[in-house]
């Protein structure tokens, strides 16, 4: 399903020839948008060698870490599917809510009960200053699309940006075999 209304849960595809080292490849969740404020996303495919462990003293469980994006890399976010863990959380529909409390979190993923197919933690954020991810819609840098939490956690992050494009079908499924580098095939 394609759309032209960015709004929370949307999913920001980049185009295969966005051309920007942050987000190439990238698939995006749309946390917040408005006109006014403009939008906060967190790149759900873009990993890290790096474990939530690695970053918070008093978290054990070695869940990987993703950037999120470019923007405040020194801040932690994440997004969950776990519907008993939405005390603070986000709803941003189909099953995914972002944040909560972080507590609950830590205590869910030091005994076992929170693991990585349920949850996706990231570096930093990405962010639009008002208009500006308009401006690069009309652009066509960005493919807009919806989905549902079974597909974002069931899926690989590797193969997240192939999968949803395949998905989308027609001309999407095309672009989805579209090499990194064309001068190379």
């Amino acid at each position: 399903m394609n759309t032209t209304t960015i709004a929370r849960n949307s999913l920001l595809i980049a185009e295969p020839f966005l051309g920007d080292a942050n987000f190439e490849r990238s698939v995006v969740v749309i946390c917040e948008h408005t006109e006014h404020d403009g939008t906060f996303g967190l790149i759900l495919n873009q990993s890290t060698t790096l474990h939530v462990s690695d970053v918070i003293d008093d978290v054990y469980a070695d869940i990987p870490l993703f950037v999120g994006g470019p923007v405040q890399p020194d801040t932690l976010h994440y997004v969950h599917r776990r519907p008993d863990l939405i005390d603070n959380s986000i709803p941003l529909g189909e099953g995914i809510y972002w944040s909560g409390n972080f507590e609950q979190v830590k205590q869910a993923l030091n005994i076992g009960t929170l693991t990585e197919n349920d949850a996706r933690f990231f570096i930093g954020y990405s962010g639009w200053e008002a208009g500006q991810l308009s401006r690069e819609l009309d652009e066509k840098t960005w493919i807009i699309t919806q989905t549902d939490g079974n597909f974002l956690f069931d899926t690989p992050a590797d193969q997240l940006w192939r999968g949803i494009l395949k998905r989308m079908g027609g001309q999407y499924k095309v672009l989805s075999n579209y090499p990194v580098d064309p001068r190379l095939n």
